[in-house]
């Protein structure tokens, strides 16, 4: 089994890079969501739940993460948490995950906690102009999310963007593959090529 981390600041592309290997591989590749391990928020007042600051580390259950990913290459299946983000909250329900040949994990910050870090086989980061990204989270957030456009610029100037040069941004340095968008083509073919060398060679 080989995992990819695909990391890079939100709205940056990381979603459309995935999904696009996905595509490409079918079956033969399970996705794991950082986002949806975030914590639970079950004692938190539903108002207060807004101000959590969700682009923190602490914020996500990754050590939970880390041990999924370790059920999986010991060929067990597992049962993802799902995050429900119109509730600022984690769901009751949970996506099951068989083991696959290749696993990608997506999220802000993949590449920040170093168990998960020494995990990856192949470690990229997709990064994209400021203004292009909190467009497309505006976006997002308002058609997928249920979100507010007040409340979606309170947090991305309270916690967001701040969040993302402490912690986002510095694991750019980290990654074997810094590419500039979620489509490009280069790059998307040189990790197709390198997942088809890995699944011949099984």
């Amino acid at each position: 089994m080989k995992i990819i981390g695909i990391a890079g600041g939100t709205g940056s592309g990381k979603s459309t890079f995935t999904n696009r290997l996905k595509a490409a591989f079918g079956s033969r590749i399970a996705v794991l969501y950082h986002d949806n391990y975030y914590r639970s928020q079950d004692s938190v007042p539903p108002e207060e739940r807004k101000k959590v600051n969700y682009d923190h580390p602490d914020a996500l259950e990754t050590d939970r993460l880390v041990r999924d990913l370790r059920e999986l290459k010991a060929g067990n299946p597992i049962d993802s948490p799902v995050y429900d983000f119109s509730t600022h909250n984690r769901s009751r329900r949970t996506i099951h995950i068989e083991p696959r040949e290749i696993i990608l994990v997506e999220g802000i910050l993949v590449l920040s906690d170093p168990l998960l870090r020494d995990m990856l086989d192949v470690k990229i980061f997709v990064e994209a102009d400021a203004d292009e990204r909190i467009l497309r989270r505006v976006i997002r957030d308002v058609k997928e999310r249920g979100r507010d456009l007040e409340g979606i610029v309170d947090q991305y100037l309270s916690t967001v963007k701040p969040m993302h040069y402490l912690y986002v941004e510095p694991t750019r340095s980290l990654a074997d593959l810094v590419i500039n968008s979620g489509m490009n083509e280069v790059a998307f073919e040189v990790m197709k090529s390198k997942i088809e060398k890995w699944l011949e060679d099984r």
